[in-house]
């Protein structure tokens, strides 16, 4: 089951400002809008664990730009795992990661479509109003997609510049605020800075840069990969990062004690309280847009990693099927109908809890997936398979020590469920193997 060699299926393929859409596509999402209210108490412990994670992000981040560089292989983080650790455990560590993908399709369109109904309520006096709205967004993006990457990769060009309106807004009106004194930036806590505190900020906030690995799964996608995608998710990391840190820490530290704390909408309250009411209610747009493009974008990946393990051997053969355009159309309909699923589980009253369930579940298989790739790089290098500048394994051992830190933040409850998903894979594995055999003998 070696790894096949990348082969361009299809001429139209996203340039290198569409892979950095991609990337900073797939990391703003819904939950920016909310992450002020949660990290408002901890006061400049919440701008300390901001700059942890972002640090913690550059190097994974750093680490897959070097390894994408030496293996620009369909699959991306699959394909490095299997180089260092073999089939079997890219396998599990892949389908986890491809498990987590299409529930999280689901959760963003959930969302997005509780963003919408602010400006079309009727959806939620509808019956099942709100499922099938979220489960046509789903369809409509597969649909984007199934056109081909370039249509999919300018939609989340476009999105992304849209996405982009609320957060240069807030540090427009925050440098305003400062210049003419109608704000003041919050004093220090007298207990200043505290390790806790900073943690349980930095356990908040690495959940904002999941998706920073998204450039190296479409490789086959991308216009000269070798060198796209390093700069994709490096540059796509640093902006996100840089406006996450500025944009919350604006509203955490300018607005009145308490005010952040207890809003539903922090980016709303602080543009109604530095420039009308008017403009705030836009922010809902802005968010539930914000929804669209990472749908988008994590709708695509979706069918790329089936696609990739699929061409290598340890995926049924049947989903490496491309379209006319180029595109896994069959991994991408079969993962879309795996998302509608778990979407209307969301809308019955009786599964809610389940589907929250999935979805914490489902984020630690990201962080699992880092894990391996950290080591993956350092154990490539070590074995002479990867060249590199001295200070690239030290990054990746960095990685590897955030990533651990991570899964250790996700608490025991979700990491022994993760690990559970993990093990799942292997009759998964096994199953395929064998009907591979079975396919080649026949």
């Amino acid at each position: 089951m070696s790894q096949s060699p990348v082969v361009a299926v299809h001429p139209a393929r996203m340039g290198r400002w569409m892979a950095v859409a991609l990337v900073m596509g797939n990391m703003i999402g819904s939950g920016i809008y909310l992450l002020p209210a949660a990290l408002a108490p901890l006061g400049y412990n919440s701008v300390a664990g901001w700059a942890l994670t972002i640090a913690g992000g550059l190097c994974l981040a750093a680490t897959f730009a070097w390894l994408a560089r030496s293996m620009p292989a369909e699959g991306g983080p699959y394909a490095y795992v299997s180089a260092a650790f073999g089939p079997v455990t890219a396998f599990v560590v892949a389908w986890s990661y491809w498990v987590s993908l299409w529930i999280g399709v689901a959760a963003i369109a959930i969302a997005g479509i509780s963003y919408a109904t602010l400006f079309a309520p009727g959806l939620a006096a509808i019956p099942g109003g709100q499922a099938l709205a979220a489960v046509a967004a789903i369809w409509a993006l597969t649909l984007l997609n199934l056109a081909g990457v370039r249509k999919a990769g300018g939609f989340q060009l476009a999105t992304v510049l849209v996405k982009l309106v609320p957060l240069v807004l807030v540090l427009v009106l925050a440098a305003n605020a400062l210049a003419g004194g109608e704000a003041q930036v919050r004093p220090a806590e007298p207990g200043g800075l505290q390790p806790g505190l900073i943690t349980a900020a930095a356990t908040l906030t690495l959940w904002a840069l999941l998706g920073l690995e998204s450039a190296t799964v479409p490789v086959g996608k991308i216009v000269d990969p070798e060198r796209t995608i390093p700069f994709a998710t490096l540059v796509g990391t640093a902006l996100t990062g840089a406006l996450y840190l500025l944009t919350c820490s604006a509203i955490i530290l300018l607005l009145p004690d308490g005010m952040i704390a207890g809003s539903g909408a922090p980016f709303a309250t602080f543009v109604e309280h530095f420039w009308a009411p008017g403009p705030a209610l836009l922010i809902a747009l802005f968010a539930a847009i914000s929804c669209l493009g990472a749908m988008n974008g994590w709708i695509l990946l979706q069918a790329e990693l089936p696609y990739a393990m699929a061409r290598d051997g340890t995926f049924p053969r049947w989903f490496a099927r491309v379209n006319k355009m180029g595109v896994p159309a069959r991994a991408l309909v079969c993962t879309s109908v795996l998302a509608t699923g778990i979407t209307l589980l969301n809308y019955d009253s009786s599964a809610a809890e389940i589907f929250n369930f999935l979805l914490l579940i489902s984020t630690c298989c990201t962080l699992f997936l880092y894990l391996a790739c950290m080591l993956a790089a350092l154990v490539l290098r070590l074995g002479g398979k990867l060249s590199s500048r001295l200070w690239l394994p030290w990054l990746a051992g960095l990685g590897v020590i955030y990533s651990a830190w991570t899964i250790y933040g996700a608490g025991g409850e979700a990491v022994a469920w993760g690990l559970g998903l993990l093990l799942l894979a292997l009759p998964a594995y096994y199953l395929f193997a064998a009907l591979g055999r079975r396919s080649g003998a026949g």
